[in-house]
């Protein structure tokens, strides 16, 4: 399995678990008010900058990082990595998941303020040229005019990887092999 089907498997399950993990506490007993999934405000909140330090703390134990000196050198390029995997998987658009989620009552259905919300992916935003080879696929655009945003799009993507790999070769640079065998099953590289 390769490394980058091998991390989509893994945010699948992540995204699985906390699905059914939201099911669960609004069920739970004073866990939504009588199951009332609106009500957010008795689950935990969710901090990004806290999961994005338990993730740093992780990487630096599994790649047996003890000097502080050494840990300030490799840290910030595990942050180039993380960010760059993360601009290349949030540039999908429909991605794996499928068709992203339509308003109830349809396609047409407009919310309170007559405004749509943008569209959020498990990943982020999705890159300009996704959504407008999204919106030539919806508006049954002639044949030139999705090639043309597939181009862009598939232009975009290449670019995205090329800086995913860029990062993940300047962090390669400064690890011993052990810790690139470690980084390389942890699907860093």
């Amino acid at each position: 399995m390769t490394k980058l089907n091998r991390w989509f498997v893994m945010a699948g399950l992540a995204a699985l678990l906390s699905c059914g993990a939201g099911t669960a506490l609004a069920q739970a007993p004073g866990g939504g008010q009588g199951g009332n999934r609106g009500n957010r405000s008795n689950r935990p909140n969710f901090d990004p900058a806290q999961m994005q330090q338990r993730m740093m703390e992780r990487y630096k134990e599994e790649l047996e990082v003890t000097d502080d000196a050494e840990w300030k050198v490799i840290e910030p390029r595990i942050q180039k990595v993380m960010e760059a995997r993360m601009a290349n998987l949030g540039g999908m658009g429909r991605g794996m998941f499928g068709r992203p989620m339509r308003p109830p009552g349809g396609d047409n259905a407009q919310p309170p303020g007559g405004q749509q919300p943008p569209r959020r992916g498990m990943f982020g935003q999705p890159s300009p040229e996704a959504e407008a080879l999204e919106k030539a696929i919806e508006g049954k655009a002639s044949n030139a005019e999705l090639k043309t945003a597939i181009e862009k799009y598939t232009a975009a993507r290449k670019a995205k990887q090329a800086e995913l790999e860029a990062a993940q070769a300047e962090l390669r640079k400064v690890l011993s092999v052990r810790q690139e065998a470690i980084a390389t099953v942890s699907g860093l590289l």
